[in-house]
């Protein structure tokens, strides 16, 4: 596991390093504040993917007496970082953008090159988000699955250029900054949702679908007269749930133990990775 997950985060870094340093070469060649911002946005892609890779290499240690809950939020803070880059690049683009509206400096040159680098942007940029997407999937990495989001945001960011371009090469340049008004709108809207996510398992915010998911288990559990203190809380890949059940007084303890270690192995079956705590108690009690 552990493996997969760097070589498809090292690849992103690889796949970074060339976007943006075409994506730069080409930009101060023609002027296009459009690819200009896309090269930022990929620098910034760049930096997002050596945290990702770093923080998978870290996220999957093995818990310890100081992190007895695992690394895993290290992945949940990497999302929250690239989130950060994200709004950064955004405030870049708005100021450049309507700066050149606002001076009537539009003017570009667009040649060849201008499409040959979104295009070759939008390919590598679909190949590398899927294979992210794939294995955030697999590994349930919110990391990953941030990295992913920048190259798929590259994509949406890179087809507006695009048209950004063939608007200019007819002679409308005032496209161009527009487009780039057009990146930083997509980038801020997935930057945000990114944000929340990331936020909200860093709080410790109890995931919805998993909690609903458990208590109507518990609610369908023959011999279950009651439960309090459902807990749960994800960290990285990894969920963890704490819940008190209430037996009957005259079940024996051996039948109670049997009752919560088959409740377990249920929650374990619907949620991947999941680190269970069971406490039964009397129901008088």
């Amino acid at each position: 596991m552990e493996k997969e997950k760097k070589s498809v985060a090292g690849w992103s870094v690889v796949a970074a390093v060339f976007l943006t340093g075409f994506k730069l070469i080409v930009g101060l060649f023609t002027g296009s504040l459009g690819i200009l911002s896309e090269a930022l946005h990929s620098g910034l892609d760049l930096v997002a993917a050596v945290i990702t890779y770093f923080s998978v290499r870290i996220s999957d240690k093995p818990a310890d007496i100081k992190h007895p809950y695992g690394h895993g939020k290290v992945e949940n803070l990497s999302a929250l970082l690239e989130t950060l880059l994200l709004i950064i690049t955004c405030f870049w683009i708005i100021y450049e953008a309507v700066e050149r509206l606002a001076s009537g400096k539009t003017h570009i040159e667009v040649n060849i090159w201008s499409y040959i680098v979104v295009v070759t942007s939008i390919v590598v940029d679909y190949t590398r988000s899927r294979a992210l997407y794939r294995t955030a999937r697999k590994y349930n990495s919110q990391a990953l699955e941030a990295d992913a989001l920048h190259f798929s945001t590259d994509i949406w960011s890179s087809s507006v250029v695009l048209i950004g371009l063939i608007c200019a090469n007819f002679g409308y340049h005032i496209a161009d900054p527009i487009a780039a008004l057009g990146v930083a709108a997509i980038v801020l809207v997935v930057s945000f949702k990114l944000g929340e996510r990331a936020v909200n398992v860093l709080l410790d915010t109890s995931p919805a679908p998993a909690r609903e998911e458990i208590a109507a288990l518990l609610d369908d559990t023959t011999g279950i007269l009651a439960y309090n203190d459902l807990k749960v809380r994800v960290s990285g890949a990894d969920t963890f749930v704490n819940v008190t059940l209430k037996f009957e007084p005259s079940l024996s303890l051996e039948a109670a133990h049997r009752l919560s270690d088959t409740i377990e192995e249920q929650i374990h079956q619907r949620i991947e990775r999941c680190n269970v705590h069971i406490h039964y108690e009397p129901a008088s009690s």
